[in-house]
């Protein structure tokens, strides 16, 4: 379930390699390697600070972002109004889903949100529908019109 991270629990370090990974990295032998010269930490450090900051929630996993569309496959932003007392079970049963790729509680009458990511665009409706009947609640479908491209602004019509 939702919780708030102390606001001490980043410290300056971990602010900027989390900015830097936002970034990506290189896929190379040494991942790290420019990173550590970079931010001034060891590639040992680079490597316990990830760690660290996966145990204590900052972070919820390390791994690429891959672009479903390019590969002709779909992505969709959904969401759900979910009862407080159900919250729980339906966050279980929407992650026992493959499709889904990860999602978020909002204080809001839509309070989860999830990303399904599909190999083929037609597969994003059935597996919301799946959800729906497996969870007796309605999912929202709210999917991307455009990508605005992180740090440049740049646009891209879908």
């Amino acid at each position: 379930m939702p919780r708030t991270m102390p606001s001490d629990a980043l410290d300056a370090a971990d602010r900027s390699l989390i900015e830097r990974l936002r970034d990506g990295i290189a896929i190379t032998e040494a991942p790290f390697a420019a990173l550590s010269a970079t931010l001034g930490l060891t590639e040992d450090e680079i490597t316990a600070r990830l760690a660290r900051l996966r145990e204590i929630g900052a972070i919820t996993r390390f791994g690429p972002f891959l672009d479903a569309a390019a590969m002709g496959g779909a992505c969709c932003l959904c969401a759900m109004a979910v009862p407080p007392g159900r919250l729980e079970a339906v966050v279980t049963l929407v992650n026992a889903r493959p499709e889904v790729v990860h999602n978020h509680h909002r204080n809001h009458r839509l309070n989860l949100w999830f990303v399904l990511a599909c190999e083929r665009p037609g597969d994003i409706a059935a597996a919301a529908r799946a959800i729906g009947e497996k969870t007796g609640l309605e999912v929202l479908l709210f999917p991307k019109e455009e990508d605005f491209s992180r740090g440049t602004g740049e646009r891209h019509d879908h």
